[in-house]
């Protein structure tokens, strides 16, 4: 039986139109970006912008940008301006295609942007939940953010039902902490 190897590498701008596609396919209207502000995400962080393939095809990939905890960023903005001092990696989009889901993309896609967590000298990997995907990160030990006010105005922007979530990297799998 032949054996199926999710390969990760790094994100380039000839990848967009795929992502553009695995997006539309996989997120609602309501949280799908446009093409700008995907590109200004990847030219804000080249080295934390992920592509899963299967067999050379694109089937996933996750966007992810050195942020500050306490103020994630704003749901399809059209430019992305680092923050001077970030303290965690923020997991902003994820998304795999149906067919590749069953081979872990999502899973290989995960690992490789928390080691990029490491490398970046940060403490913690934070993401905005939607869709009903809180029990997906909470496997990867991710843990639910008791929301401020500001934050509540932030996550408001990616719809209804959203979560919050963290993941101390200086702590054991699974062992998240509530901020």
């Amino acid at each position: 039986m032949k054996r199926t190897t999710v390969d990760v590498r790094m994100m380039t701008a000839a990848d967009l139109p795929a992502v553009m596609d695995i997006q539309a396919a996989c997120h609602t209207m309501a949280t799908v970006e446009s093409k700008q502000s995907l590109q200004a995400k990847l030219s804000a962080s080249p080295s934390t912008c992920l592509i899963a393939q299967l067999d050379r095809s694109i089937v996933g990939y996750l966007i992810s940008l050195p942020w500050e905890f306490a103020s994630p960023p704003v749901l399809n903005a059209p430019t992305c301006q680092l923050p001077a001092s970030p303290n965690c990696l923020h997991l902003h989009d994820l998304a795999v295609t149906p067919r590749a889901r069953q081979f872990g993309a999502g899973r290989t896609l995960v690992q490789a942007a928390l080691a990029q967590v490491q490398t970046q000298k940060l403490k913690r990997a934070s993401l905005i939940s939607i869709r009903d995907s809180a029990p997906f990160w909470r496997r990867h030990g991710f843990r639910a953010v008791l929301q401020s006010e500001p934050l509540k105005a932030v996550l408001s922007t990616y719809g209804d039902g959203v979560v919050y979530m963290e993941r101390a990297l200086d702590l054991p799998h699974g062992a998240g902490t509530l901020a």
